[in-house]
């Protein structure tokens, strides 16, 4: 299958998750509150995860449509995140409209993500398989995790001594487990034995682990209008990042005092934004920390795509190859 067809293959799963999102979220329900939740799910985004549980059911052996009602539900808990994520960042936009706390108010955005996760779970359990049950399991374990990620993020704010195993396990939990989480619930529906499930669950690992390292090297490099966030955000608030804290490790000189006021303080009181950005994306390419994380994530890539040979070869798993490659490559 060629790259064109392998693209068009994920609009057309992720045209079925809107399509799905959209009736969803108009079902029923108090007004103000269908229409936040609406507002939210209609955002729209790559839908990356409920892709991946179609696709690695697919490649497990089963049908794409079969993991839909869990794909959808892993979707939402992801648009959960988002929300509250939000919340705790006082982000005021997301993917370039207002965030649903400063659209509505904080009241409501909590009840938006109190109804998303109950949206989840009514999703999840209209799942046809006989492993639901599992799917359950694995899906509240999940839930756990990325709010443990979350806490853990939130506590690398007041330390100045995280060092990058750490924040490799930050993201393991925040980032890299809802993606690994999808892999394996889409094998398990799927039907897939323990060897094939077990590695699209290391697919799914490999994945997220090059996906957060993406992120924050987009934070730097990307082109604003491509990105939907401000360039340099992580840098302004001094964001516990693996470029950062690469930094504090490789820093000399006079560097060393930018880069400890980072680590305390994020740039505040270092000067504007238009100054402080350069000047930190300089320091970086200096010491060859940009190369390191684009190192970094071709090797992540590398090891989820070979991850993936104990699978038959299928029009699935060449999709789930060329998403991986397609996603080091992304520019938002």
């Amino acid at each position: 299958m060629t790259s064109a067809r392998e693209e068009q293959r994920y609009a057309d799963l992720r045209r079925l998750i809107d399509r799905t999102l959209g009736h969803l979220a108009r079902s029923g329900g108090s007004r103000d509150l269908a229409e936040a939740c609406t507002y939210v799910l209609a955002g729209g985004g790559k839908r990356l995860r409920a892709v991946l549980v179609l696709l690695s059911c697919e490649a497990a052996g089963g049908r794409a449509r079969d993991a839909l009602h869990a794909g959808t539900a892993l979707e939402i808990m992801h648009n959960f995140t988002l929300v509250h994520d939000d919340i705790m960042d006082h982000a005021p936009s997301r993917r370039g409209r207002p965030t649903v706390h400063t659209r509505w108010d904080l009241n409501n955005a909590l009840l938006v993500g109190d109804v998303l996760m109950g949206f989840a779970y009514r999703e999840l359990l209209k799942s046809r398989s006989p492993h639901v049950g599992h799917l359950v399991s694995l899906f509240t374990d999940g839930l756990i995790e990325v709010c443990e990620g979350q806490a853990l993020d939130l506590a690398f704010e007041h330390r100045a001594t995280v060092t990058v195993p750490d924040y490799f396990r930050m993201i393991e939990k925040k980032t890299g487990r809802l993606i690994s989480m999808a892999t394996e619930m889409g094998a398990l529906i799927g039907g897939a034995t323990p060897s094939r499930t077990r590695a699209l669950r290391d697919f799914g690992h490999y994945l997220g682990r090059a996906f957060q390292l993406q992120d924050d090297l987009l934070d730097v490099v990307a082109r604003q209008e491509e990105f939907g966030k401000v360039i340099g955000g992580d840098i302004m608030e001094g964001k516990k990042t693996y470029l950062l804290l690469t930094a504090a490790r490789r820093a000399r000189g006079a560097d060393r005092p930018l880069v400890r006021a980072l680590l305390h303080h994020g740039a505040r009181g270092l000067g504007p934004r238009r100054a402080v950005v350069p000047a930190v994306t300089a320091l970086y390419r200096r010491y060859g920390i940009l190369k390191a994380a684009e190192r970094l994530i071709r090797r992540n890539t590398e090891r989820a795509t070979a991850a993936l040979a104990p699978l038959p070869a299928s029009r699935a798993r060449s999709t789930l190859v060329w998403l991986a490659h397609a996603l080091v490559h992304r520019s938002s």
